[in-house]
């Protein structure tokens, strides 16, 4: 999946399942935002240092360094970009959401249609 990373929509960076996974996997983007909501390159910084800290301890991990390499501190991040990135991880997240919500449903209706 293709996020813009600046308004006039002349860059974009590629994010994976994986990355988003990786996001969730380690919090990223927990208590992130201030309460103005707004994302700006104080936010993008704020992320990039809690990383450089997770870094420490978990520098081995390849889904992070990857994360870190294919996103986060790439060139064209900003924070226009970081901005799209968090909706994708909303969206991501959502759809997953549903997807569990849908599969639990299905699963009791058939457990329902086995009792007749």
């Amino acid at each position: 999946m293709n996020i813009q990373a600046n308004i006039k929509g002349t860059r974009s960076l590629n994010v994976t399942d994986e990355h988003l996974e990786t996001l969730k996997r380690y919090s990223l983007l927990s208590d992130l935002l201030d309460s103005n909501g707004f994302v700006d390159e104080n936010v993008l910084e704020k992320l990039r240092l809690n990383v450089r800290s997770i870094l420490e301890r978990h520098s081995d991990d390849p889904a992070l360094l990857s994360l870190c390499r294919e996103v986060l501190f790439h060139d064209n991040m900003k924070a226009y970009g970081l901005h799209q990135l968090i909706l994708l991880y909303l969206d991501s997240m959502h759809n997953s959401q549903c997807t569990i919500h849908n599969d639990a449903s299905g699963d009791e209706e058939k457990s329902n249609d086995a009792s007749f």
